[in-house]
C-alpha cells in the first residue's frame, strides 16, 4: 500500500504565499508522476500542477507564473509553492501519486484566501 499525506494548507490574505507538501510512503520505489489537484465548492476537481519522474512539469493556465511545483525524489515528496494568492484559489488541494498503474490520493488540505 502507498500512503499520501498533504500538509501546509491554511488561511492567507490575498497576495500572500503558502507552501504545500506531499509525502508518499509505503511500497513505492519510483513514481510516474505526482501532482496537485484542487476542488472548489460546486466545481470539478482540476489539475493544478504535476511533475514526472523525469522532472517534466505541467501547470494549469490559471496558476502559471504564480505557482511552482518541485520534487525531492529521494524523499518521494513534492511541493507546491503558491505565490500571489487570490480568493479564487480557495479550494481543497489534493495530492495524487501515480505508480505501478495505480492512483493514490491524499485526503486533502484546505487553502482559504481572504480578500
Amino acid at each position: 500500500q502507498v500512503q499520501v499525506v498533504e500538509s501546509g494548507g491554511g488561511l492567507v490574505q490575498a497576495g500572500g504565499s503558502l507552501r504545500l507538501s506531499c509525502a508518499a510512503s509505503g511500497s513505492i520505489f519510483s513514481f510516474e508522476f505526482m501532482g496537485w489537484y484542487r476542488q472548489a465548492p460546486g466545481k470539478q476537481r482540476e489539475l493544478v500542477a504535476a511533475v514526472t519522474s523525469d522532472g517534466l512539469t505541467n501547470y494549469a493556465e490559471a496558476v502559471k507564473g504564480r505557482f511552482t511545483i518541485s520534487r525531492d525524489t529521494a524523499l518521494n515528496t513534492v511541493y507546491l509553492q503558491m505565490n500571489s494568492l487570490r480568493p479564487e484559489d480557495t479550494a481543497v488541494y489534493y495530492c495524487k501519486v501515480f505508480v505501478r498503474s495505480w492512483d493514490y490520493w491524499g485526503q486533502g488540505t484546505q487553502v482559504t484566501v481572504s480578500s
